[in-house]
C-alpha cells in the first residue's frame, strides 16, 4: 500500500508564519508542525513532529529574511521532512475575503487579482497573508487553497453587519466582517462530534488570546461577533485596543499631533495588556506580577469580555453554552474562573476542579449554561477544506 501525500498549511502573520504538515486522508493526521517568527528582525525557524519533540532549528540573526523568502525556506524544510513524499497541495489562512468569498477557493490568478483587492480592508494582514501564496506560485504548479477568517461570519444577518454609515460607505465595503473564523468553525466541528445536541444550541465561543475576538453561534452557524471592520474591534487584547470610541482617535489627531501610522502603531501594538499593564502583553508574565497595574489589565480584559457575552447573549435571545478556546481560554484557568463569575447572571456556574482540569466540561452539574474549554486548531481546518475543495 503506497504511503498518502500530504496536505501543507501556511498561516502567515504580520512577522510570522506557522506551518503544519498532514496526510492527505480523511483523518487529517498531523506529520510535522512548526513556524518561523520573527521575520524581518531575527526569524528562527522550529519545527516539531507530530509528539512534539523537536526535529529541525535554524536561527537567521541578521534578520534578512522577508515572508517570501521564509515560504521558500519552509519549502524547503517540509521537501527534507517528507523524504520523497509528494505534497498534493497547499492550504493557505487569508485573513480577508470580503463579501465575496463565503467559503474555500482554489487559487488562481483571477482569485489572487479579487483579494489584492481587499488589501485596503486589511492592510496589517493580507499582504502577508498573499506573499506566501505568489512565492509558492512561482516555485510550482502545485494547486493552492485560500480559506478565510471572514468566511464563517457571513451567515449573520444584515443587521448584525451593518454600521450606521451612509449607505455609499457601506456600498464601499465598510460593514462588520468579523474575524477568528476558521477557530470559529473548527470549535463548532468539534462539538458537533462532542456533543450534537449542544452544538445546535446557543453558543457564545470566547477565542481568547494575543488577538481576542468572541462569537454568538447558532445552529452552528455565526450570529454576531466582537470583531467588526478590523481585527481590532471588540475584547482588549494583548497589544490591541479593542472598541474605542472613535472620538479618541479624533482627539490624537487634533490634541496630540498624531497622524495615520501613529494612531495605527497605537492601537495594534501600544495598547491591550501591554499598554495597561505597561509590563507585557503575556497573560502567563502579567499573573505573576504583583504590580497594581498589571492586576488591572487583566480585570479589564475581563471586564470587557463579561460585557461583550452579555452582549452576544442579548443577540442570541438567550445562552445554553460558553467554550473557551484559544491560548488563554485553554491554559489560563483564573481567566476561566473570572469570567464565569462574571457571568453567573447568565445561569454561569464554573466547578472549581473541572476548570483546574482545564479540557472538556468545566462547568458544574447546577450550571444553567454547559461551560467547556476545547484547543482550536485552524491549521487543521485548513488542512480538511483544503482536502475537500480539491476532492483530495
Amino acid at each position: 500500500m503506497s504511503t498518502p501525500g500530504a496536505i501543507a498549511v501556511l498561516n502567515a502573520g504580520s512577522s510570522s508564519i506557522k506551518f503544519a504538515l498532514y496526510e492527505a486522508t480523511p483523518e487529517e493526521t498531523l506529520l510535522f508542525r512548526g513556524q518561523i517568527e520573527s521575520i524581518g528582525l531575527a526569524p528562527h525557524l522550529k519545527v516539531a513532529d507530530a509528539a512534539g519533540a523537536v526535529v529541525g532549528e535554524r536561527r537567521w540573526p541578521d534578520g534578512k529574511l522577508d515572508h517570501r523568502e521564509a515560504t521558500n525556506e519552509i519549502l524547503k524544510v517540509g521537501r527534507e521532512l517528507l523524504a520523497g513524499r509528494p505534497v498534493l497541495a497547499f492550504g493557505h489562512r487569508v485573513v480577508h475575503g470580503g463579501v465575496g468569498f463565503t467559503g474555500p477557493v482554489r487559487i488562481d490568478r483571477a482569485v489572487m487579482d479579487e483579494l489584492a483587492k481587499l488589501v485596503p480592508l486589511a492592510p496589517l494582514h493580507q499582504p502577508h497573508n498573499l506573499a506566501p501564496i505568489e512565492a509558492i506560485a512561482a516555485a510550482s504548479a502545485i494547486p493552492q487553497v485560500a480559506c478565510f477568517d471572514t468566511a464563517f461570519h457571513r451567515s449573520q444577518p444584515a443587521l448584525a453587519q451593518a454600521f450606521g454609515l451612509p449607505r455609499d460607505i457601506t456600498a464601499a465595503g465598510v460593514r462588520r466582517y468579523g474575524f477568528h473564523g476558521l477557530s470559529y468553525d473548527f470549535i463548532v466541528s468539534r462539538l458537533r462530534q462532542l456533543d450534537p445536541a449542544l452544538a445546535r444550541q446557543r453558543l457564545v465561543i470566547a477565542h481568547l488570546g494575543n488577538g481576542a475576538s468572541a462569537c454568538a453561534v447558532h445552529e452552528g452557524l455565526s450570529v454576531a461577533s466582537t470583531m467588526g471592520f478590523t481585527a481590532v474591534d471588540g475584547l482588549m487584547m494583548g497589544t490591541r485596543t479593542g472598541a474605542l470610541d472613535p472620538g479618541v482617535l479624533l482627539w490624537l489627531l487634533d490634541e496630540r499631533g498624531y497622524d495615520s501610522k501613529a494612531i495605527e502603531d497605537l492601537l495594534y501594538r501600544k495598547s491591550g495588556l501591554l499598554g495597561v499593564s505597561g509590563l507585557s502583553s503575556d497573560m502567563r508574565t502579567l499573573r505573576q506580577s504583583a504590580e497594581p497595574a498589571a492586576r488591572e489589565a487583566i480585570a479589564l480584559f475581563v471586564y470587557r469580555i463579561v460585557r461583550e457575552v452579555g452582549s452576544l447573549a442579548a443577540a442570541l435571545g438567550g445562552l445554553e453554552g460558553l467554550v473557551f478556546t484559544a491560548g488563554i481560554g485553554e491554559n489560563d484557568a483564573a481567566t476561566r474562573a473570572e469570567v464565569g463569575a462574571g457571568c453567573s447572571w447568565l445561569g454561569v456556574t464554573v466547578d472549581p476542579s473541572r476548570n483546574a482540569a482545564g479540557r472538556g466540561v468545566i462547568s458544574s452539574d447546577a450550571s444553567r449554561v454547559k461551560v467547556l474549554v476545547l484547543p482550536t486548531d485552524e491549521e487543521r481546518m485548513i488542512a480538511r477544506y483544503t482536502g475537500r475543495t480539491l476532492g483530495i
